[in-house]
């Protein structure tokens, strides 16, 4: 997908229905589309005479957000709700139309699981939650704040608690994640 297309997605997650410069710059407002903004600006760039800009741009907001997000393995239509720390690996995969709350750590771990999730689309992600290790978390799966995930979690159900419990739930990320980019 082009740099285009991703930053479009990660806009209509933030101004729904609109486009053109107006909704861009009303989308500047949101932290979180404004990071994604410039960092998928700076992987995408064709044209490199602009990337050192666009790099101190990215490391401002990284410090000043406290988002460490690198946006190679990210889908569209991803939303971040709130500034406030966000830590994903560079190993991890999310797919589209997820939301990531804030101190949420998506690592890579050690051991029996070692390696970084695969993130599916339509996925919840609630505040303070970590999910560590190479595992699978599939499609439309709302993973409940507080919680710690280190193994596969199947489609449609909601994870929740420390240490978590899976419950099978038929669309539970309905009332969650509004203004889909992708159907």
């Amino acid at each position: 997908m082009n740099t285009y297309a991703l930053i479009r997605a990660d806009l209509h997650r933030v101004v729904p229905d609109k486009v053109g410069l107006k909704a861009l710059l009303q989308g500047l407002r949101n932290p979180g589309f404004r990071y994604l903004f410039f960092a998928r600006l700076k992987n995408g760039l064709k044209f490199r005479a602009f990337y050192p800009i666009l790099w101190l741009i990215v490391r401002n907001y990284t410090y000043k957000f406290g988002f460490q997000i690198p946006v190679e393995n990210l889908d569209g239509g991803l939303y971040l709700g709130h500034f406030g720390t966000i830590v994903i690996s560079v190993n991890a995969r999310i797919g589209k139309d997820c939301n990531i709350a804030h101190n949420v750590t998506i690592g890579t771990a050690r051991g029996l699981h070692e390696g970084a999730p695969l993130i599916g689309d339509r996925v919840w992600i609630g505040t303070g939650a970590v999910i560590v290790g190479k595992i699978e978390v599939g499609d439309d799966v709302l993973i409940a704040p507080n919680s710690f995930v280190n193994f596969d979690v199947p489609s449609h159900s909601v994870v929740i608690g420390n240490p978590a419990k899976v419950h099978p739930k038929n669309n539970p990320t309905a009332l969650y994640i509004n203004n889909r980019a992708y159907s």
